[in-house]
């Protein structure tokens, strides 16, 4: 049986309405933006060593994937897609740091600065716990008080 002009062209309507309502759905969405998007991006900043290049914006995609995975866990799928997003956009910015660091010597000591372990040594001073028995009655002190220890020899009003 043939159909009419107009039938078909309303046939073909109602087919692409149903195809774009289904590449919003939200599991379908995920795929694209997580589970290829984020990932891909994740692996490409992991390429450029942006976890000792780019720390805060690797750490930040890697959660926000997480997050994702996590959201996705519970099918709220719309909460997954954000992060996925949010997680793409930091694995690019990651490597996108992590490469122009990389290159750079200047880059490089400031990272070695920033991180605790390589800072230089503080010079001697600082601040310690005062109060002898650690709160004991009688004692004027209250526990937790902290006094200038080392350095210059004066009194801090």
């Amino acid at each position: 049986m043939a159909m009419s002009p107009g039938l078909r062209a309303f046939a073909c309507s109602v087919a692409l309405a149903v195809v774009g309502a289904a590449g919003g759905c939200g599991p379908i969405e995920y795929v694209n933006t997580v589970t290829r998007g984020a990932d891909s991006a994740i692996e490409a900043a992991r390429a450029a060593n942006a976890a000792k290049w780019s720390p805060y914006w690797w750490t930040r995609a890697i959660e926000y994937h997480h997050q994702a995975r996590v959201e996705a866990g519970y099918a709220d799928f719309q909460a997954a897609n954000r992060f996925g997003r949010l997680a793409r956009d930091a694995a690019n910015r990651a490597r996108e740091e992590a490469l122009r660091r990389a290159s750079d010597p200047e880059a490089a000591r400031e990272l070695e600065l920033a991180d605790p372990a390589r800072r230089p040594a503080a010079p001697a001073g600082g601040l310690a716990p005062v109060g002898g028995d650690g709160g004991a009655e009688g004692d004027d002190e209250i526990p937790g008080d902290l006094a200038p220890v080392g350095g210059d020899d004066e009194e801090t009003p």
